[in-house]
């Protein structure tokens, strides 16, 4: 008989394993020695122990799922309680229960991990969501369509939660994205109606531009151009390709126009150079009679000056102020002349001069008859009141004479 700590083999070669429970037969062997036999079942043994170190590493270092984890772990466990081998089978079943220990834990952290990412992924789509709420009330529709687009691969890269967080979040989601699309769907449709109604005014202002295009009414054919363009703001765009074609027309209807007034400008920019450089040398014609000293003569030579002056025509509109005032001054001073004259030569206001002198001295004679009286009389007071009268009046009559010596100039 052979025999080892953890089997024997008896003298008709049954084979034996102790347990904890007592000795199990595990098989016979008659083909060799007991040594032998003892031997064959050990490696049974060492091949069980291999597999539950296999299955320990895999267990430690694997994502294997726990529920695979114990279902591995069980087979094992039943191989190994009723298995045909000589070993410390008890020492595998304590590693398998040390290993469900370990399966456990990792479950837990599974779960834990598993509770964690939910959580992240409900904060996520929750972030989702209300951003998605919010650009659903925006109206820069294209920068607000293109972010919703990538709000939904954000979705579609977060990790589902349980259905009904997921289907009440996804709703509310797909509700804010159908409230945008219809929202700029309408904002579309009244924009269309409004390039439509634009179309249909500019129209009209290019027709009005082209027929004002041959006008020769200059002035107040731009002005009503300058109206057709602030019209033409005011109406809003059409559609691009039309609002292009639009525009050509009545830009190229105004070039016709104020390209002809341009060449009808220029030639009688010209013509008025040259009137401006005439009227100049009127102007020195007309300065040179200046100090007046024949009244006559210089207004005869104003009104020959004048006469050329209008045949002349205009001027350069910045010229015409300065030289209307040189021409003026001339004027005036003439003027001032004549009215000087007509007051030397009026009959009528001489004799008012000359009948102002003689109320004057009248007054003063019949003064100074009162004045020798009172002295004769020795009344000083009376004397001294005649005098100071005297006196006052002699003033006036100097002022009289002087008015009345112009006449006489």
């Amino acid at each position: 008989m052979s025999s080892d700590p953890w089997g024997r083999v008896d003298e008709q070669g049954n084979v034996f394993v102790k347990t904890a429970d007592g000795e199990r037969s595990v098989g016979s062997w008659q083909a060799g020695s007991p040594d032998e036999a003892l031997a064959y079942f050990r490696r049974k043994y060492e091949g069980l122990a291999v597999e539950v170190e296999l299955l320990a590493r895999r267990v430690r270092t694997t994502d294997l799922a726990p529920k695979d984890a114990h279902h591995a772990i069980e087979r094992l466990r039943a191989s190994i309680v009723d298995a045909n081998a000589v070993g410390d089978l008890e020492s595998l079943v304590k590693r398998l229960d040390a290993l469900v220990t370990v399966v456990d834990s990792k479950r837990e952290e599974r779960k834990a991990t598993r509770a964690k990412a939910q959580e992240e992924a409900q904060g996520a789509k929750e972030r989702i969501v209300a951003e998605a709420e919010q650009l659903g009330q925006s109206t820069d529709w294209r920068p607000a369509g293109e972010r919703l687009r990538a709000l939904v691969d954000a979705w579609k890269a977060v990790p589902r939660l349980d259905r009904k967080a997921d289907d009440e979040l996804w709703h509310r989601f797909s509700q804010a994205r159908s409230n945008f699309a219809k929202r700029r769907k309408a904002h579309f449709a009244e924009l269309d109606g409004q390039r439509d109604s634009a179309k249909r005014v500019k129209e009209k202002l290019v027709e009005a531009a082209e027929a004002l295009s041959t006008s020769t009414e200059w002035t107040d054919t731009a002005a009503r151009y300058r109206d057709l363009m602030n019209d033409w703001k005011a109406a809003g765009r059409a559609q691009r390709d039309v609002e292009e074609e639009l525009w050509q027309r009545f830009r190229a209807a105004q070039d016709v126009f104020f390209a002809a007034r341009s060449e009808v400008f220029a030639e009688r920019d010209s013509e008025q150079r040259e009137n401006q450089a005439a009227k100049e040398v009127l102007l020195v014609e007309a300065e040179a009679i200046l100090p007046v000293t024949d009244v006559k003569a210089a207004r005869a030579a104003l009104r020959s000056i004048n006469d050329r002056w209008e045949a002349i025509g205009h001027v350069p509109r910045d010229a015409r102020p300065r030289m209307e005032a040189r021409l003026q001054t001339v004027e005036r001073a003439i003027r001032e002349a004549e009215e000087e004259l007509w007051k030397r030569t009026n009959p009528e206001a001489r004799a008012r001069a000359q009948a102002a002198v003689d109320q004057i001295q009248a007054s003063i004679d019949k003064l100074t008859q009162q004045a020798e009286k009172a002295r004769a009389a020795g009344n000083e007071r009376k004397l001294r009141e005649a005098e100071e009268s005297i006196a006052a009046r002699a003033e006036w009559l100097a002022e009289a004479n002087k008015a009345l010596e112009e006449f006489s100039g």
